[in-house]
């Protein structure tokens, strides 16, 4: 049990999921290093029919990823996703993958 805020929350705490390293692979694919140390890809295909990713379409867009704050950005802030999202949907990954 913990407590935040004098509100008693069952379980241990964790910390809050963030990116702290993204890389865009072929194929619309992530490569994702989380600060629990983790690295997983995440494949953003599926999402691309989505009309908030349909500008990730164009492989030079989703190139542009980067990190603001711990979370996935593209086009100057105006496209993003949660890391949780992408951290309980990503694959982890065993070995190191190549830019």
């Amino acid at each position: 049990m913990y407590i935040i805020d004098g509100i008693a929350y069952a379980g241990e705490r964790r910390p809050a999921i963030k990116i702290s390293g993204v890389r865009p692979l072929d194929g619309h694919r992530l490569w994702l290093r989380f600060n629990t140390g983790e690295v997983r890809t995440f494949d953003f295909a599926p999402l691309l029919s989505e009309p908030a990713f349909a500008p990730l379409r164009d492989p030079a867009v989703f190139r542009g990823v980067y990190l603001d704050y711990g979370t996935t950005v593209w086009n100057g802030g105006e496209i993003d996703i949660a890391p949780e999202y992408l951290y309980e949907n990503a694959a982890p990954v065993s070995e190191k993958i190549a830019g």
